[in-house]
């Protein structure tokens, strides 16, 4: 069972994590899983959409989840002395850059 210091640093760092892997997984498609709604299949990592649309969404937050939860636990394990001034702030920081980061990706859809 997490201390209450170790879920603080957990939830912090899966907060940051997630969002700036979430950025990464879209920018470079790295979904753990395709989704093609037309015949209802999943298929394991990045599968090209041949003949029907094909859904990434999915693959790219299970992307993001297992890699912040991974990163968040090893940040939970760190010694206390080492995690004892993280500003709990990061986990909305992050995310609010990471806002940031996307309306620059998708810049092309507002400036037409």
């Amino acid at each position: 069972m997490m201390s209450g210091r170790s879920f603080a640093v957990f939830a912090i760092a899966f907060a940051a994590a997630y969002a700036v892997l979430y950025v990464i997984a879209i920018q470079y498609n790295l979904a753990l899983f395709t989704y093609h709604p037309a015949s209802e299949e999943f298929h394991w990592l990045v599968k090209p959409a041949a003949d029907q649309p094909a859904m990434y969404w999915y693959g790219w937050l299970a992307t993001s989840a297992l890699g912040a939860f991974a990163l968040a636990l090893i940040a939970a394990a760190l010694p206390a002395a080492w995690t004892a001034r993280i500003w709990s702030g990061w986990s909305w920081a992050v995310p609010l850059a990471v806002m940031a980061v996307f309306g620059y990706i998708l810049r092309g859809y507002f400036i037409r």
